[in-house]
């Protein structure tokens, strides 16, 4: 060891994938990750900020894909992503030596993808899905045949400098460790430095999270989540929406009763019986819902998707379900700016500017001292409804028993 130079670890995204090394991302079909690594290396081929914000230097790319159409898939989400396709080499056959192609192989055709490396100065490989490219004779469930297939691609990207992420699915084992979810031998997860997996929100079944399971050469990096949105191309992109405190543990772990999904669930159900009797006042439901250990952020997320409606009486905010007979006696045609109809005329509790949905703590207008829902005058700094406050929920703020 006397003769081994030490060096530092450099890192094309630092806690996530570092350069000469083999990375994992593995998450159920469907999640985004094909959409994410193009996203990703769309970043690298153009230079702009990584997802967390960190600056990344402009390389090469190379693009091993055997799922998505290079035309009616990959190349208009690399451009709705902002990529330089120049940078972008995209290898997924090649010619044997009667001119017949093939799948590009992992064990037996290294070499097309070291000079497709040193061709396009990459940076990053991607290999989405690993089985596809593995030969027909290696069996992914055989510790052995993993190894040997896996050894000369980490030394590849060892010699190149390349970061190579390698893209798989999980398996069915729900629950336990999380190392294990990967689909194929447990020596795939083994000859990563890093691992990232990708499942749903268990909160918001529309909001995916990136999250790190393993990570030998930094500390554990941060929870990333973000939603699939069409761009105006008509391709699927990333939109990215900042940290989460979900771990990889919290996003695969397995329900303890297969009935509640989420807790979002778990909210929308407490909301139904609570308010199963009539309007219950809001702060009320609020005091209930966190002895029934639901976040007020769950729970207002519960609200909108039930249709939970806010009513003011005399001082005090009520919810009730909509179409409630117990409504204030209110014609069924109200809507959420008030009632329809060309000669309708609004009443008082169906103004947008009395709802608490988009307005903050404003409450009302003209002679009425504006306050909102939790009896604070407007501009008292409510953190549970301005939403530019620090301690906004919705924005990851402190509870309300902390504040």
């Amino acid at each position: 060891m006397s003769e081994v130079e030490p060096e530092r670890v450099e890192w094309l995204w630092p806690g996530r994938l570092p350069f000469g090394k083999l990375a994992v991302l593995d998450g159920d079909p469907g999640l985004g990750k094909s959409v994410v690594t193009l996203d990703v290396a769309s970043r690298v081929s153009a230079g702009l900020e990584l997802p967390d914000g960190r600056p990344c230097e402009a390389a090469g790319v190379v693009l091993l894909s055997a799922e998505d159409g290079l035309r009616d898939t990959i190349r208009p989400r690399l451009d709705a992503a902002g990529a330089d396709p120049e940078r972008i080499f995209a290898l997924s056959t090649v010619f044997e030596a009667k001119r017949d192609e093939r799948m590009i192989s992992l064990t037996k055709d290294l070499a097309v993808i070291e000079r497709a490396i040193e061709h396009g100065g990459a940076g990053l490989v991607i290999v989405d899905p690993l089985m596809a490219f593995l030969s027909e004779k290696t069996d992914s469930y055989k510790d052995q045949d993993i190894r040997r297939a896996l050894a000369p691609l980490a030394a590849l990207a060892e010699r190149t400098r390349a970061a190579i992420l390698i893209v798989r699915h999980l398996n069915k084992a729900a629950g336990g460790n999380t190392l294990y979810r990967g689909g194929g031998s447990i020596a795939i997860i083994g000859a990563a430095r890093s691992g990232l997996v990708i499942a749903q929100d268990p909160e918001d079944s529309e909001r995916r999270i990136l999250a790190a399971n393993k990570h030998n050469l930094s500390r554990t990096a941060p929870s990333l989540a973000f939603n699939i949105e069409t761009a105006p191309n008509g391709a699927a992109r990333v939109s990215w929406r900042g940290t989460s405190t979900l771990s990889a543990g919290d996003i695969l772990k397995e329900p303890t009763d297969p009935e509640q999904k989420s807790a979002l669930f778990e909210a929308k159900e407490f909301l139904s019986q609570e308010l199963e009797d009539g309007s219950v006042p809001a702060e009320q439901v609020e005091k209930d819902a966190r002895a029934a250990q639901v976040s007020m952020r769950t729970l207002k997320r519960a609200k909108r998707e039930l249709g939970v409606r806010s009513r003011k009486q005399g001082d005090v905010w009520y919810w009730v379900l909509a179409g409630d007979k117990a409504e204030e006696g209110h014609s069924p045609n109200v809507g959420t700016v008030g009632p329809l109809g060309k000669d309708a005329k609004p009443e008082p509790g169906d103004s947008a500017y009395l709802r608490e949905e988009g307005q903050g703590c404003q409450e009302g207008q003209g002679d009425h001292e504006p306050r909102c829902i939790h009896g604070l005058p407007d501009g008292a700094g409510c953190y549970l409804c301005d939403p530019k406050h620090p301690y906004r929920l919705e924005q990851g703020g402190v509870s309300g028993d902390e504040a």
